[in-house]
């Protein structure tokens, strides 16, 4: 259709808006159509044409960058029944952030079901998602649209047909099953990926983690990312081994991190050393000394003193500086041994009330069995509630309603309800939350009836995580 017709056809509409005839400025060939019809047919008849003519012959081209995506992938397991979807809606609107949302979604995942997209999508960069959903964020990654993540097991000849988060997975599956097989997959293929998934790859070794790796890792130390090469001395330090960034001289980190703490002698019979975080006299100097706490490695520092990590863990003195405790417990997390972190976190708990929060750092390289003790730990005195919101690599669904009456936790959450306190009923809402994710579906059920007794409204949003969870307990659900 040329310029003049397209003219035509917005001079025919015009006239047809101000209720007039357009036979007479119809196209001579348009006319031949409808006429020999009444005057309202022949109108009847343009109009049909018209808008065949603007709805389809002139509809835009679709532009050469355009790509044809693949339908969104069928997952694992089924999709959340519809029923479910309103009370699975609510709890996902009351979640503030992304993490939280996650939190849904894991809960839903444990129970056998996965969100419908219309309602919730992980994003292309997530990383923290229940594995089922590998093959959405593959999808929304994706640019040609065009491979397919194969069934098979992944090997070097078939690297390039998986996306990166289905690699991911299956790589950490290797880990597990096959480390030495998945190293040297990691080996032959990072080298050739941009610095980030280098970097996502170079994780996966957490997996399984043996000296066997130990000659891998310290070939990272000529890595082109500084990342990499950070990554690869702390997982050396996991292993005992020193990094590359180790060097003892005047510029090792790990000499200006030990200036920072005072080592002294305790005991009148067997002396030991004991380690305190020196006095510090800036705000320049926390700042200094937070970023040396980050980078360096605990096998490192413990050297610096002439210690191994159990000896220097052992003699830290906890309880005289907040900030250095929290400091320490995240280089144990990232840095120190299994059995340095075991050691630690098994201390700590035993020690309970506030000491006992600095495991929530430590709480991604736990068992599910610590990891439990820790959260029983936590319930047991309400002042350290609100601390559960923050920790990471907790599980879903295992909580059972005499976890909650064997401490404070219920009896806190009962006063706040009824009480007049905005801020404490904040605290609830929080609390709520977290327990939605915690509980098993009859725990929750329980403590929804417990917090309705105690004065809150039925139809409150907070309750909606914990509805969540109750319902899917139900019939045609999985418990």
């Amino acid at each position: 259709m040329n310029e003049g017709e397209q003219t035509g056809l917005a001079t025919m509409r015009d006239c047809w808006i101000t209720g007039g005839a357009t036979f007479d400025l119809a196209p001579t060939a348009w006319k031949a159509i409808a006429g020999g019809a009444s005057p309202d047919e022949q109108e009847r008849r343009l109009l049909a044409i018209a808008a065949q003519a603007l709805d389809v012959a002139l509809r835009p081209a679709a532009p050469k960058t355009l790509k044809r995506r693949p339908p969104l992938p069928r997952l694992a397991l089924p999709m959340l029944p519809e029923r479910l979807r309103p009370l699975l809606r609510t709890a996902l609107k009351h979640a503030v952030d992304a993490r939280r949302k996650t939190r849904v979604a894991t809960l839903v995942a444990s129970r056998g079901f996965v969100l419908h997209p219309m309602d919730w999508m992980p994003a292309a960069s997530d990383q923290s998602s229940p594995d089922v959903y590998a093959p959405w964020i593959d999808w929304q990654a994706s640019v040609d649209g065009e491979r397919h993540a194969p069934q098979e097991k992944l090997t070097a000849e078939n690297w390039d047909e998986f996306y990166p988060a289905a690699r991911r997975i299956a790589l950490a599956d290797m880990r597990r099953t096959e480390p030495a097989s998945a190293r040297m997959l990691i080996e032959a293929k990072a080298s050739g990926e941009p610095a980030e998934v280098r970097l996502a790859l170079i994780e996966l070794m957490r997996f399984g983690l043996s000296t066997e790796d130990a000659p891998f890792l310290k070939s990272l130390a000529t890595d082109r990312s500084g990342k990499v090469q950070d990554l690869a001395d702390r997982l050396l330090a996991r292993l005992g081994e020193h990094g590359h960034s180790s060097e003892g001289g005047a510029d090792d980190p790990a000499v200006e991190l030990a200036a920072f703490i005072s080592e002294g002698k305790s005991g009148f019979i067997r002396r030991r050393s004991i380690y305190t975080p020196a006095k510090l006299k800036s705000p320049a100097q926390e700042k200094r000394r937070a970023e040396l706490f980050e980078t360096c490695n605990l096998v490192d520092l413990a050297a610096r003193f002439g210690a191994s990590e159990p000896q220097f863990i052992g003699a830290w003195q906890f309880g005289a500086d907040n900030d250095a405790d929290i400091l320490i417990a995240r280089m144990v997390a990232a840095s120190g041994s299994d059995a340095a972190v075991t050691n630690m976190a098994d201390a700590l708990v035993a020690d309970g009330g506030k000491p006992a929060l600095l495991v929530l750092h430590l709480m991604p390289r736990l068992d599910s069995r610590r990891k439990r003790v820790l959260i029983r730990l936590i319930l047991k005195d309400s002042k350290y509630l609100g601390a559960l919101n923050l920790a990471e690599g907790i599980e879903a669904s295992w909580l059972e309603w005499g976890d909650l009456t064997n401490g404070q936790t219920l009896l806190a959450l009962r006063s706040a309800v009824a009480g007049n306190d905005d801020a404490a009923k904040r605290g609830v809402d929080e609390m709520l939350e977290t327990m939605g994710f915690l509980a098993t579906a009859a725990t929750a059920e329980k403590l929804i009836e417990d917090i309705i007794a105690a004065g809150m409204p039925p139809a409150a949003p907070s309750l909606g995580f914990l509805r969540l969870n109750a319902s899917l307990a139900g019939p045609g659900t999985n418990t």
